[in-house]
């Protein structure tokens, strides 16, 4: 759990802005592929008679899975060479370990990092408990939003820098759907920072606007979102 003690930061990479390439997962032939045309506003509600802790550990575990997965369809298109940052359109996350010290790490060795903590944290029975009677720990929900987050970084980079193999899979309509529930769920529990997500609010309108859930939902506010979807202010 030495992870936790860490961080992770975006920034504008310093650059000069190049001119904004074509989006291509903003396409409408491809924003609207789902696997399913389920109401996932409805499926991320908390069922009444499930605890708020169980139902977050038993999601976030799930997402985890997911994601990892999702990212493992193209993971040898993502290498040391061709991302060498882990970067999301004009912004460029750093990890930074539980000394605080910064690493530049290339977008494999980000997502390596992401993975491998998380990995550890849902199989800790200390902090996921699945034995009858466990307590949740008092930090539980902090640690399932920094999960989150991290997630969020794999998910939007999978869309940034490899939706074209997504593409060439045809495997984008479960990205979509993975996606779109994944955002619905951070924003019902507030478990994402809507600073942190600003940077593809343009993919966010599309998708959740279309599965029953407002734009200026609880979480991603998109009114702003034109302005501010190329960069992350430093956290």
């Amino acid at each position: 759990m030495d992870w936790l003690m860490g961080k992770s930061k975006g920034k504008p990479n310093g650059k000069k802005p190049a001119p904004e390439e074509k989006k291509l997962y903003l396409e409408p032939e491809y924003t609207k592929s789902r696997i399913t045309d389920f109401e996932f506003k409805e499926l991320v509600m908390l069922p009444r008679e499930i605890d708020l802790n169980e139902w977050l550990a038993s999601n976030t575990t799930t997402f985890f899975h997911h994601i990892n997965l999702q990212y493992s369809t193209i993971s040898e298109f993502c290498t040391g060479e061709s991302c060498q940052t882990m970067a999301v359109c004009n912004t460029q996350y750093y990890w930074y370990d539980e000394r605080g010290k910064k690493i530049k790490c290339t977008a494999p060795q980000y997502v390596d990092f992401v993975m491998s903590s998380v990995q550890k944290l849902v199989t800790d029975e200390d902090v996921f408990p699945t034995k009858y009677g466990k307590e949740f720990p008092n930090s539980f929900e902090s640690l399932v939003k920094k999960i989150c987050k991290y997630l969020f970084h794999v998910l939007a980079h999978i869309y940034s820098s490899h939706f074209k193999e997504t593409l060439a899979l045809e495997l984008h309509g479960h990205l979509n759907t993975l996606y779109t529930h994944f955002i619905l769920f951070i924003r019902e529990f507030n478990l994402v920072d809507p600073k942190e997500t600003t940077i593809m609010d343009d993919l966010t309108e599309v998708l959740c606007s279309s599965s029953g859930s407002s734009s200026n939902g609880s979480g991603t506010g998109s009114s702003n979102s034109a302005g501010a979807q190329n960069h992350v202010k430093e956290r």
